[in-house]
């Protein structure tokens, strides 16, 4: 099995654990919450609890009620697709576990929205006062990680040039390397011709000085 091969095991790893962690703290949420009403769950005083919602947008609540999200999923997996498969073979194993959570975590709402028709969202965190922001899962959470991970990993792709590292390309150290002065004097040893040529040179030379 080649090393590529070898990356892209890991990566359906990480994304079978995303999935698999999702959704069973979604059952667990969904089995507590339903059971019987119930108030959100301070982690963290007001700042982290827990609280159910039924999310029929895509991330974050982003788009909900709207056709849009379908084209937005599509676009999302089209461009995660198409970057996976220009890395296929080069990418390191960092980025295939930055595709892993991305694909893991999407994987992860899909079977909520083809199973239960809506996302269940379960974090919320806010600064009371001051910031709220929408309630997302672990999904989500996923998402975001490799999101943020894959625009690093190509970010840092793209500068790493000879320009910024400070290699020379190959031409550039053929000249600069090139003997100068007296060295580029020096006649190769496979052209045994040029030997009488010198020869009689230093001669003249050694002549004229008398």
């Amino acid at each position: 099995m080649s090393i590529a091969r070898r990356k892209d095991l890991a990566m359906v790893a990480i994304g079978l654990l995303a999935v698999v962690v999702d959704q069973l703290t979604k059952r667990w949420i969904v089995t507590y919450f339903t059971s019987a009403p119930r108030p959100p769950v301070p982690l963290l005083g007001q700042v982290l609890e827990l609280q159910y919602l039924q999310n029929t947008g895509v991330a974050f609540s982003l788009l909900e009620g709207t056709p849009l999200k379908f084209l937005f999923i599509a676009i999302a997996i089209t461009m995660i697709s198409w970057l996976y498969w220009r890395n296929r073979t080069d990418g390191s194993l960092l980025l295939k576990v930055a595709f892993g959570l991305i694909l893991g975590g999407a994987a992860g709402n899909l079977i909520d929205r083809f199973t239960r028709q809506y996302v269940v969202d379960f974090i919320h965190f806010q600064i009371p006062g001051r910031f709220n922001f929408a309630v997302f899962n672990l999904a989500d959470s996923s998402i975001t990680v490799g999101v943020l991970l894959l625009a690093y990993l190509l970010w840092r792709q793209n500068t790493m040039t000879p320009e910024h590292d400070g290699a020379r390309p190959a031409d550039t150290l053929a000249v600069a390397d090139a003997p100068t002065g007296a060295d580029a004097m020096v006649l190769p040893a496979s052209s045994p011709s040029s030997a009488p040529q010198l020869s009689t040179r230093i001669r003249r030379g050694t002549n004229s000085g008398r």
